[in-house]
């Protein structure tokens, strides 16, 4: 008999996060000044060609968080979601917020604890930061307590980060034009070790991520891009 597989905390579903206000905001305040290198804004935008990570695990259904939802902050804590690390360089910091969004554990972690410990790893710049496109991973609450009735959880591992062409073209063609808000675009590529009851299985994982690395700060998240450029 074939064992039934429950659905994981997948990223290659995060299109459905991406709120349109908000990535319309993202592309006016982080790309104004290259609008005119169409790389980047595609980038940006999901428009790219950039290929889509696999489809091999079941996605958040459609009724997963709204683009409004807020962070809950438990006073349990954040459960086993990870604290971000103090890194003040782009690559590495993406590469610890990817293994960082393929790993949960319902066993000792409620959804709330997901979330708040999702929204640690935040810029607390809201006028670039897309809460939306990171809460959307976390399946709604009736799915999440499936998976913890089945004891799922999952660990990450990363095998490398780079920044994609595009936006190296873009750089390449404004270097100044990063100052305004510090945004670096990174994808991660890596695999996830997923396990259930009397279950389990690895897969392959890979994500874009809009980091923002300030002088003389450490990086933060800013949002997961809709698709995966390489």
């Amino acid at each position: 008999m074939t064992q039934k597989r429950f659905p994981s905390l997948s990223l290659s579903s995060y299109g459905a996060g991406w709120s349109a206000n908000r990535r319309i905001a993202i592309v006016a305040c982080v790309v104004t000044v290259l609008l005119a290198i169409a790389g980047i804004v595609a980038l940006l935008t999901g428009g790219g060609n950039g290929h889509q990570a696999p489809d091999t695990a079941a996605p958040a259904p459609a009724d997963s968080p709204s683009s409004t939802e807020a962070a809950p902050k438990p006073s349990s804590g954040s459960g086993s979601v990870s604290k971000p690390p103090q890194i003040a360089e782009p690559v590495a910091y993406a590469k610890a917020a990817a293994r960082m969004l393929w790993s949960y554990d319902t066993r000792d972690t409620s959804r709330d604890q997901q979330l708040a410990g999702m929204r640690a790893w935040m810029t607390t710049e809201t006028k670039y930061a897309d809460w939306a496109s990171v809460s959307g991973q976390v399946p709604d609450p009736v799915l999440w307590s499936r998976m913890a009735d089945q004891d799922q959880h999952a660990t990450a591992s990363v095998t490398e980060g780079h920044y994609p062409s595009a936006f190296k073209a873009a750089l390449a063609a404004d270097p100044s034009a990063i100052t305004e808000a510090y945004i670096y675009v990174v994808t991660v590529n890596g695999k996830q070790q997923i396990a259930w009851k009397k279950g389990g299985g690895a897969e392959e994982r890979a994500v874009t991520l809009a980091v923002q690395c300030r002088p003389n700060h450490d990086c933060a998240l800013a949002a997961i891009a809709p698709s995966v450029t390489q």
